[in-house]
């Protein structure tokens, strides 16, 4: 792709004419015939067409000048980053032996007309492996609900410490009589055991129960319990994906998403791959269990598994060419752009002892004759090798070593991909490239993330004056911003709060990437950055501030807001129509990256009005007027929402967040 072009002159060729012309009027009033079959017009055509070809040339000269600037500054523009997902493969049954998907196995997205299909690539290999029930045990809860360990917890809830509280239930369920799974009334801290054969990390496990209905009064869509897992750190909270049992009570399967660090411990004496169900307290307005449910027969298969993709594509052994023997040779890759990796490239030379290896630097500036280093433009995939500079005396000095002439240049391995376009919502990974044995199908249950174009050059001329301003120092608000902002590509937004007082830290609040999930409806917990990103950020910036200063790198404090409508549509629309484009409305108006007035990201601080909720309502199709809006200031993990207000005030670190919005259209 061609680099934009700066417009120091944007007349071109007809401009020139239409000028000429309005002077030929004002000079020459004689002059009366404009038309292009007139020899004179036909002689200010051709010197607009030089005029025109000469303001091209010059429109050429500034961008070069501004790339070699920004080379002498050390500013390359950065590469793209890579979206990424996690893949859940499920198999067609359950199997016998281990099934494993391979590293670099590629998953896309359907064929649609007119759209290049988007390709993930698995980065670690998945070993779905065969598991059964060897133990099936049951126990109180001890003292209250913490004795049985906060989910999550790094060794919360020993399972040995209360070994002799265990009861075994397969006695029971030979004899075909029905075991209870907890306590005749079940209290918040009782927990079912369960023993699989053998460890199943990142795997999906399919537990099928038949069991009668003697849980009564709980929600079956939303029962008291969760699940966990026991990994090396302790229990650890699984995804529920389909749970058709209410809670136990029925006949049903349980699909779970076991964590990847899931492993074998004692219970008992008993070594097995243990999962626990764990009876918890409910929520507001959300019964609990009056009777335990009972289990007449329990059984447990792997049916599928859960890896880490990356839209991006492995090259490996990439020839380059032919090296000539003369200092500063280029070479360009087959494929570009090359993401950026944990480990540098390696360029490997054929000679006489095999394959010699070249290093990566920076630049050449301390390199010396014998050295093997090469730089790579991520952007161009341009490998450069040393240059050999004439100093003052006439002497050469060669800045790194010559690969010798008609030696092979190849780089060992890199990524190739990226890009805004891999951050394809949940769902949409769904075809596999190649077949694999007893596999089904495949699926993304998240929206894939972290996915960034490459920089333009108007951007790296951005950050190369924040840079030299800045001196590569935090010392007022914008300079927070601007180091926290080129530490990381995975922030959607940086903001920096001021301490409130002399003991207070810099608050530098990161809101992550959401684009996965459009601008509709966003979880709650996608708006916490990951902590990789938050320490990145951390180390960034702990390196660059003022003596005294203390930095708390942190996710912004976010304010449930729920708006109830009534909405008056127009006698022709489709009232479902209306109501769906409504809610779109909402949450797009509050949207932390996509919201606000002028739609890029709700303000820092700003409080959301009444006025707000006409304004995202005032383009909605086949909307005709708003009957009435309230504003409810909610919490967004617990839902509970307080009083209509006319508005709700955000301090300096909080942001909106939709919760549960209301549209009722008549």
């Amino acid at each position: 792709m061609p680099l934009p072009a700066p417009d120091l002159d944007d007349r071109r060729f007809q401009d020139f004419v239409d000028d000429a012309k309005r002077l030929v009027r004002r000079r020459v009033p004689a002059w009366s015939d404009h038309n292009v079959h007139d020899p004179g017009i036909t002689l200010i055509e051709a010197v607009a067409t030089i005029a025109d070809q000469l303001a091209f040339r010059l429109n050429q000269v500034p961008e070069r000048h501004h790339r070699k600037f920004l080379d002498l500054l050390g500013i390359t523009r950065r590469p793209p980053s890579a979206a990424r997902a996690e893949l859940t493969f499920k198999l067609s049954a359950p199997r016998p032996d281990v099934v494993t998907v391979p590293a670099g196995h590629r998953v896309g997205t359907p064929r649609v007309p007119g759209e290049e299909p988007i390709g993930f690539a698995t980065l670690a290999p998945l070993n779905i492996v065969p598991v059964s029930l060897i133990e099936l045990r049951a126990a109180p809860a001890v003292g209250s609900a913490a004795a049985a360990g906060a989910p999550g917890e790094a060794g919360a809830g020993d399972p040995a410490r209360n070994a002799d509280n265990l009861r075994d239930l397969r006695p029971l369920m030979r004899q075909g009589e029905p075991a209870a799974c907890f306590s005749p009334v079940p209290q918040p801290g009782d927990r079912l055991y369960i023993g699989l054969s053998d460890a199943a990390p990142s795997c999906l496990v399919s537990l099928r129960t038949d069991s009668k209905i003697e849980g009564i009064g709980v929600d079956p869509d939303h029962p008291p319990l969760y699940w966990e897992a026991y990994q090396s750190s302790g229990w650890a909270r699984c995804e529920v994906e389909r749970d058709t049992t209410g809670g136990l009570n029925r006949p049903g399967e349980i699909l779970l998403h076991l964590p990847p660090q899931h492993t074998h411990c004692l219970i008992n004496g008993v070594r097995a791959a243990w999962l626990r169900a764990v009876v918890t307290t409910p929520e507001a307005n959300v019964p609990a269990y009056s009777r335990t449910p009972m289990l007449t027969k329990l059984t447990a298969d792997c049916v599928g598994g859960t890896v880490a993709a990356i839209h991006a594509e492995h090259i490996s052994d990439d020839v380059l060419g032919t090296a000539e023997g003369a200092a500063g040779q280029r070479f360009r890759l087959h494929h570009a752009p090359v993401l950026p990796s944990t480990e540098p490239a390696v360029v490997e030379v054929s000679g006489e002892e095999g394959w010699q290896q070249w290093h990566q630097v920076t630049d050449f500036a301390a390199s010396d004759r014998d050295d093997r280093h090469f730089t790579l433009d991520p952007m161009t995939g341009e490998i450069d090798f040393g240059p050999a500079v004439r100093l003052g005396d006439g002497s050469v000095r060669c800045h790194g070593k010559v690969p010798p002439e008609g030696s092979t240049v190849r780089l060992r391995e890199y990524w190739t991909g990226g890009g805004a376009v891999g951050n394809v919502g949940a769902g949409r990974l769904t075809v596999m490239r190649s077949a694999i044995p007893y596999v089904s199908s495949v699926t993304n249950r998240q929206p894939a993330r972290g996915g960034h174009d490459g920089e333009t050059v108007a951007e790296a001329k951005v950050r190369a004056a924040r840079a030299l301003r800045g001196q590569d120092r935090a010392v007022t608000a914008e300079d927070y911003e601007a180091i926290a902002t080129m530490a990381v590509s995975g922030a959607a937004r940086v903001r920096c709060v001021p301490p409130a007082g002399s003991d207070e830290p810099v608050h530098v609040l990161v809101v992550p990437d959401v684009s996965g999930y459009g601008s509709g409806r966003i979880p709650f917990d996608a708006l916490t950055p990951d902590e990789p990103t938050m320490a990145t950020i951390a180390a960034a910036l702990e390196e660059r501030r003022l003596v005294g200063v203390r930095i708390a790198v942190e996710p912004p404090r976010y304010q449930g807001v729920t708006a109830a409508v009534r909405l008056r549509s127009r006698r022709t629309e489709d009232l479902d129509e209306v109501r769906t484009a409504a809610l779109a409305a909402l949450y797009r108006w509050l949207h932390p990256r996509d919201g606000g007035p002028d739609g890029a990201g709700w303000p820092f601080g700003r409080a959301v009005t009444l006025g707000d909720v006409h304004a995202a309502l005032a383009s909605v199709p086949g909307a005709d007027y708003v009957e009435e809006a309230r504003l409810y200031p909610a919490d967004p993990t617990t839902g509970a929402r307080g009083e209509a207000v006319p508005a709700i005030e955000l301090g300096p670190d909080m942001l909106p967040f939709s919760y549960d919005h209301q549209v009722r259209v008549s």
